[in-house]
């Protein structure tokens, strides 16, 4: 099986580097499709993007890691790059597709055109920060694999290291998981968290309409009214940032967040 990692990217100069070396060294055996969607990012994201693997919104271009960065192939080959003078780090096959969008969208509207334009049998949602480690998808990949699980949340509550930051955020995190735990019956404990790993098929089909963080809320709303996924938690490490280092979510989509709930909890 083939793992699409959709990965919604806006202002991340700092740390997009960082996280696709980490991407391309987690789950070695396991062919990789990395879908980068550049949400109109301005503070330099879009043009490392592009000297690293080449012009956007075109097909896939083949990737490996290079000097303990991953970049194209073919910058390597047509000496645009330096080749590794490492010792090679064997992996499965990785290809990156990079799309831009010309405006802010939104993470859910960043993720909606990721889905749409991969390819993997599985496919797992990647932060462009260094907030969670890739290292984390190998229980998730296995229970997928092991066809125990159709979807696979990670969960910062089940006793992994995670920093210590904001209570308001974590208050407003187990109101709304909670919330949905008693609408829709079901046992989450972090639906807020960034984690999501499932088969293609429990997308194709649905309809996502949220552009902003609202897609946590609606995703899970929507598998759990389905009635039909065998969706599983895993406990993954949290290394969060405050808002002097990039956090961007805030009180307001904790608020759209609830209101989110019974709005696709009635409606849809």
């Amino acid at each position: 099986m083939k793992l699409s990692i959709i990965i919604p990217v806006y202002n991340e100069i700092h740390t997009i580097a960082i996280i696709l070396t980490k991407i391309a060294m987690a789950l070695p055996e396991v062919d990789k499709e990395i879908i980068l969607v550049d949400d109109g990012s301005t503070d330099g994201t879009r043009e490392w993007l592009l000297k690293t693997f080449g012009s956007a919104n075109k097909n896939s271009v083949k990737a490996t890691l290079n000097n303990g960065s991953l970049v194209a192939v073919d910058r390597i080959e047509n000496n645009l790059q330096e080749p590794s003078t490492e010792a090679k780090v064997e992996t499965a096959s990785i290809t990156v597709n990079i799309i831009f969008h010309h405006l802010n969208q939104g993470k859910g509207a960043a993720l909606r055109t990721g889905f749409e334009n991969s390819t993997g049998e599985v496919l797992v949602i990647q932060d462009a920060d260094l907030e969670y480690d890739p290292q984390d998808w190998k229980r998730m990949w296995k229970l997928i694999e092991g066809n125990h699980a159709d979807i696979v949340y990670g969960s910062r509550f089940y006793g992994e290291p995670h920093r210590v930051l904001y209570f308001h955020h974590l208050l407003g995190n187990k109101v709304i998981s909670n919330l949905i735990n008693l609408l829709c019956n079901t046992t989450l404990t972090d639906i807020e968290v960034c984690y999501k790993m499932f088969h293609r098929k429990v997308i194709n089909g649905m309809e996502l309409i949220c552009n902003d963080f609202g897609f946590e809320v609606e995703f899970t709303v929507k598998v759990t009214k389905a009635r039909k996924w065998r969706i599983y938690e895993t406990g993954i490490s949290y290394y969060g940032r405050t808002y002097e280092e990039g956090k961007k979510i805030n009180w307001k989509d904790g608020v759209k967040a609830l209101a989110y709930i019974v709005w696709f909890w009635l409606f849809h």
